[in-house]
């Protein structure tokens, strides 16, 4: 039984260390953020179900204690998926020094490394936590079928959904300028903003995958999730900065 959910952006500038100079021009994205989980935390489900874009086609489940890692992005930094969190200790030279292990093949893809450090920001304890990747190209009734399998048992779930919208809103975004772009953005928030599941499960997989929105996958899965759920819904944020959308939301 789905309870709440939070949808969040994922992009790995939420985290201050890797926007370096640029880190306060996401401020209002985190407070959002923050104020989403806080709402899961009051439905006080029983289980918190991540769920992100990964690149492999399908699906993969990463269980709580699942490593993930900035390092990619110049950041010495790990997270784990539940559990302790951060840790990421600073050096004598006030740098941020990891003393974890390295992050084993399994590890969190981007998507959920940063639903992990959103939750240790959060300092989460209110269930425990697994994380599911789905591949962008997973087909539409797929994405679906998953959403009803996370909430088929009579447990409380809540899920923690986290996606891009299109990254072709303006001539430097990572997919430069696409005229569809800020329609489809529009669309998905309106989605968002109404917990309007026949919409977001309306929603093209082409026209996403044209304009780079990472997020159609998870955002379809949580319409199979929250099918007959009733909840409603709430846009906490949304902005385009760099080009891309990015939107906070809540159902409950």
């Amino acid at each position: 039984m789905l309870v709440a959910a939070a949808v969040c952006p994922c992009p790995p500038l939420l985290v201050p260390g890797i926007a370096a100079g640029a880190a306060p021009e996401l401020d209002a994205a985190r407070a959002a953020c923050t104020d989403a989980l806080g709402v899961l935390a009051a439905a006080r489900p029983d289980r918190l179900v991540v769920v992100g874009p990964a690149e492999q086609s399908g699906r993969g489940s990463h269980p709580e204690g699942t490593w993930g890692s900035f390092r990619g992005f110049g950041v010495d930094l790990d997270v784990r998926l539940g559990g302790y969190g951060v840790r990421a200790p600073e050096g004598p030279s006030g740098s941020q020094h990891s003393e974890l292990a390295e992050p084993s093949e399994r590890a969190l893809p981007p998507s959920l490394a940063v639903a992990a450090w959103l939750l240790h920001r959060t300092d989460w304890s209110d269930a425990p936590v697994e994380g599911l990747g789905v591949g962008e190209p997973l087909a539409v009734e797929r994405c679906i079928q998953v959403g009803k399998e996370i909430v088929a048992q009579p447990e409380r779930v809540a899920l923690l959904v986290m996606g891009d919208a299109s990254a072709c809103r303006t001539l430097k975004a990572p997919g430069y300028l696409d005229e569809r772009a800020e329609g489809f953005d529009r669309e998905v928030a309106r989605a968002l903003e109404t917990a309007d599941v026949a919409a977001l499960k309306a929603l093209d997989a082409e026209l996403a995958y044209e304009l780079k929105a990472s997020g159609r996958a998870p955002w379809q899965v949580l319409a199979g999730a929250a099918e007959g759920a009733g909840l409603g819904g709430t846009l906490l944020y949304e902005d385009a900065p760099y080009g891309v959308g990015y939107m906070v939301a809540t159902w409950s």
